[in-house]
């Protein structure tokens, strides 16, 4: 089927509204809500597919925001009829995956827990922990979300002391392994020591823990450790009794009281206030917690059994057929449990059973969890209202409009006008959103050795960042820095004093963006803020919210410009005594520094290896070799 061309949404046309639904069969199937260009703006399943189609429709109906909002925009209703309400589940989930429509996300991605993501799509695949879960590359796995982060990277730390995994995303030798090789951290993947056969069999061994499987995995390297004794390979036991070692000091997790520690069990829970809903999974395997999931969700977004159902699809959806567990405990009833129980069994290959426990074991357990979720839903909502409260009063101090959404912080870094670098990094929601970090090396020919210029380089940075903007029509009175794009700051702070501030606002100027641009500069001694055009800082107390929330963003501008700046120093350090050497070019140096990567390896290299490097000759490669062997 093809989308309609109609422009007019369902809503306003319910003649040809009424003719869609009568054409909409009664059976078992997945619908699609399309809008007015042809894409996709949700996806659902049914076993009546008439009776949920219409439901949408209906005034007496109670929809939540986010689906009215997006009732409002459909202009056309596609379905695929299926034989069962189980094929119905599996293809909903298949299609939204593929899809990945606006209003199918419940959870939300606010990236406060983090994943753990092995990348199966490469040769040798890399192993980390990030907090933006990317479903570009099919192979990937990611694992999670984690609610214990200091746990997490606990877990990920000792796995990488005992397995020997791949250490760096790129290698730093060409011909040779790093010192990860010798210290049996690293097979030797660089240099392909190590087929990908038998790498991923390591990984696949790494992957059983964050799979829950942390038992079946001792048991199988117990089997090898006692095949490798009797082989006499006594270096190759020691190895896996180590890993034995640690995975024991992984498992000594507090043990979940149950009637039957065999069987495997997810037992998930929530609490929800007037704006946020807290979900938290809880994987019990053999009677001991291996893993705490958390997910947050918007409380309007259904009745508390229609969220843990979603969150449910959502989560089985992404994991393998083996982490399905056989037992789920929720805390309430779910709409349509059964689907869901009938696709878990199919895809599993054996029965998955749902309980909704009233007293008992099983319902302590459901109480502990939704403790749990309690406890991380207060301290959420404490985080936010700290932030709310310290955005509020930013808003009354700097007399805004509104609350700034987006702020930006400007800073400038340097060692007598050697390396001058800046940096730019943003706040959103008063939340650090390090995506949108930017570094800037400075272009000003006036700024070197020897002579700084605070003001010209802060004046040559605001420029580069806003000029984008020149040539765009100015905003209408009452649009606000949105209508110029989510990029466009709502607040922009300055970290200096009075000199800075004003080098920015005579650049806005000429730019005719100052009376769009709210800016602001925090200096550093006395934590005061100016004004453009004001003599004398404002009158502020240097511990309320908003005066805190500016010296985070001004700390964190300061931080991330001095990283930036030793970076590139310690870059024209290497530079530097490279130039030293006779015939050896700017060029050159460049190709050693990315063969070598170090100038400690390039003074260990001998004239041999030196040669394998692309344009040193033998007679260069003497004259390198012999500035580092003097003697």
């Amino acid at each position: 089927m093809t989308a309609s061309t109609a422009a007019k949404p369902l809503l306003k046309e319910p003649e040809r509204l009424e003719t869609r639904l009568k054409e909409i069969p009664t059976e078992a199937g997945v619908y699609f809500m399309r809008g007015s260009n042809g894409d996709i703006l949700y996806i659902g399943k049914s076993k009546k597919l008439r009776s949920r189609v219409r439901s949408y429709f209906r005034d007496s109906q109670r929809l939540s925001d986010r689906i009215a909002m997006m009732v409002r925009q459909v202009v056309e209703i596609e379905f695929i009829v299926t034989d069962t309400e189980a094929e119905a589940l599996a293809l909903e989930a298949n299609l939204i995956k593929q899809h990945q429509p606006y209003y199918n996300v419940l959870l939300k991605d606010d990236k406060k827990y983090p994943y753990v993501c092995i990348t199966w799509s490469e040769d040798y695949p890399r192993i980390f922990i990030t907090r933006k879960r990317k479903l570009g590359r099919a192979k990937d796995r990611y694992y999670g979300p984690y609610v214990d982060t200091r746990l997490l990277r606990y877990t990920l730390h000792i796995i990488k002391r005992v397995f020997p995994l791949r250490q760096r995303r790129q290698p730093l030798f060409k011909d040779r392994p790093c010192l990860n090789y010798d210290m049996g951290r690293c097979p030797g993947v660089c240099q392909a020591l190590i087929t990908p056969e038998e790498y991923r069999k390591i990984m696949q061994k790494v992957a059983m823990i964050f799979q829950g499987r942390t038992d079946e995995l001792t048991s199988k390297l117990r089997s090898q450790m006692e095949k490798a004794s009797e082989e006499l390979n006594f270096e190759l036991a020691a190895q896996l009794r180590d890993q034995i070692k640690a995975l024991f000091a992984l498992n000594a997790d507090q043990k979940v009281s149950l009637p039957d520690d065999t069987v495997s069990r997810d037992a998930i829970a929530l609490v929800a206030n007037d704006e946020y809903c807290c979900i938290q999974l809880f994987q019990i395997r053999a009677g001991k917690l291996v893993g705490r999931l958390g997910f947050f969700a918007d409380a309007k977004a259904g009745t508390p059994g229609a969220i843990l159902q979603r969150v449910l699809e959502e989560h089985y959806t992404t994991v393998e057929s083996i982490e399905i567990p056989t037992e789920i405990i929720v805390q309430h009833e779910l709409p349509e449990g059964e689907i869901l129980i009938e696709w878990l069994s199919q895809t599993k290959g054996r029965k998955v059973s749902l309980v909704v426990p009233q007293r008992q074991t099983k319902a302590e357990l459901i109480e502990m969890v939704e403790r749990n979720a309690n406890y991380e839903l207060a301290r959420t909502q404490r985080y936010r209202d700290y932030n709310n409260q310290a955005l509020q009063d930013l808003a009354t101090i700097l007399d805004l409009p509104d609350l700034p959404k987006r702020i930006e912080g400007y800073d400038i870094s340097h060692i007598q006008g050697s390396n001058a670098v800046a940096s730019q990094v943003v706040f959103i929601d008063g939340v650090a959103a390090n995506q949108h970090y930017r570094h800037y090396k400075i272009k000003n020919p006036t700024v070197t050795i020897g002579h700084s210029d605070d003001f010209a380089s802060m004046a040559e940075v605001i420029r580069r960042r806003f000029r984008k903007y020149t040539n765009s029509p100015p905003l209408l009175v009452g649009e606000g820095a949105g209508g110029r794009g989510d990029d466009f700051p709502d607040l922009v702070m300055i970290d200096g004093g009075k000199g800075q501030l004003s080098a920015v606002v005579e650049v806005l100027q000429e730019m005719n963006l100052l009376e769009e641009v709210r800016v602001v500069s925090l200096a550093k001694k006395r934590e005061e803020i100016f004004l453009p055009g004001e003599s004398q800082p404002l009158t502020t107390e240097a511990e309320q919210p908003g005066v805190q929330l500016l010296r985070r963003v001004r700390d964190e501008a300061h931080r991330f410009a001095v990283s930036f700046h030793r970076q590139q120093r310690l870059k024209q350090g290497r530079r530097s005594r490279l130039e030293e050497i006779p015939g050896l070019g700017f060029q050159r140096q460049k190709q050693l520094l990315a063969y070598f990567h170090s100038i400690d390896y390039i003074r260990e290299a001998s004239i041999k290896q030196l040669t394998e490097v692309p344009g040193i000759g033998n007679s260069l490669a003497k004259e390198i070799y012999k500035y580092f062997h003097p003697n």
